[in-house]
């Protein structure tokens, strides 16, 4: 059994099922990351966890002890929020010490506790202050240490950064991980960003209508998604409808062009398949080590600074492609013939399994 296991978790308020019989288990010391857009049930299954919610069905267990009953404040699980939620009229050094004041720690081993998290948040001399003296994202280094004074064995946060500006999100959430592998706590993430998600975390579980749509690593994500949803909602790609014609050779046609995968196909022949390019994937012109040449005609330019992002029409659909950008070579003008390039491992095949269901 994992350290923190969850296991067929159902939640609904009303007539609405949130939370669709969800499983995860989480290893200690893994950052996982919950992703997924608004509504989806990220936040339902983090406040399970915490305790502020209560599972219709389903079970909690952390290193083996069933916490699915137990009240938020017999769970020795640290909670970071949104908004901070810091006391105002209590002091930096006050605010971290909370959780510890009320767990009757002797308040000499609270002092050095307190101590020993400011230094670990980059704050040392800032215990005397308030938190209206400091910045949102001192404010949430506070937050965080606060969570993590007690020492939980589960670490879980809501959104930490989308109160933050651009600047201060990446920093911080560079800062969290830091700590994070530095202490070896587990710790759920629960983010609607996906550079967020996939840029510190160990595994992603991205969520849609209440369920787990994918769990894996932030590479498998990216690159082999399994599904419509999480190939649109994860990155910028390009989808092509085409037709099977030979399933063992993964030979498909696009239009009225006819491409092989190289690579078997589930689908049977005469049947729909869709595929799916990120941008990067595809190529203006002939590129080496790409077999797949596709006639093209340029509908769109964005220069984006250090890559430019061009619109086609390709095989009867559009498509996007990034190239970097080069002093020497101004890109194609728009309606300009032209060819694309693609390599067949590029190529992702998207399951037939429909995103949402139940």
């Amino acid at each position: 059994m994992a350290f923190l296991d969850i296991s067929h978790l159902e939640k609904a308020f009303g007539t609405m099922r949130v939370v669709k019989d969800f499983n995860l288990g989480i290893e200690k010391g893994e950052f996982i990351s919950l992703l997924g857009p608004s509504g989806c049930g990220k936040t339902t299954v983090l406040r399970m966890v915490a305790g502020f919610e209560r599972p219709d069905m389903g079970a909690i267990t952390i290193d083996g002890k069933d916490i699915t009953g137990l009240k938020s404040n017999q769970r020795n699980v640290g909670m970071v929020f949104q908004s901070y939620a810091l006391f105002p009229n209590l002091t930096v050094a006050e605010n971290v010490g909370f959780g510890l004041k009320v767990a009757g720690v002797a308040r000499d081993e609270a002092a050095e506790r307190v101590r020993e998290m400011l230094a670990l948040i980059g704050l040392p001399d800032l215990g005397a202050r308030y938190p209206f003296q400091l910045s949102g994202g001192q404010q949430q280094r506070v937050a965080l240490a606060r969570a993590l004074a007690p020492r939980p064995q589960v670490l879980l946060l809501d959104e930490p950064l989308s109160a933050l500006d651009a600047k201060i999100r990446v920093s911080l959430r560079t800062e969290i991980r830091e700590i994070q592998q530095r202490l070896g706590i587990t710790t759920i993430f629960v983010t609607h960003d996906q550079e967020e998600a996939l840029s510190i975390s160990d595994r992603i579980v991205v969520m849609n209508g209440g369920i787990a749509e994918q769990v894996g690593a932030p590479f498998d994500i990216y690159n082999r998604p399994e599904t419509r949803f999480v190939a649109n909602f994860v990155g910028t790609l390009s989808m092509l409808d085409g037709t099977v014609m030979q399933p063992d050779t993964g030979q498909v046609r696009l239009g009225d062009t006819g491409i092989t995968l190289g690579r078997p196909l589930t689908q049977k022949s005469g049947s729909t398949v869709t595929l799916a390019l990120r941008p990067e994937t595809v190529h203006l012109g002939r590129a080496p080590g790409c077999e797949i040449i596709l006639p093209a005609r340029i509908l769109e330019v964005h220069f984006l600074g250090s890559v430019i992002r061009i619109r086609v029409e390709a095989a009867g659909t559009q498509l996007s492609l990034d190239t970097f950008n080069r002093a020497d070579m101004p890109p194609p003008p728009v309606g300009a013939a032209t060819e694309i390039s693609l390599a067949p491992g590029d190529i992702i095949v998207l399951g037939d399994r429909l995103p949402g269901g139940d």
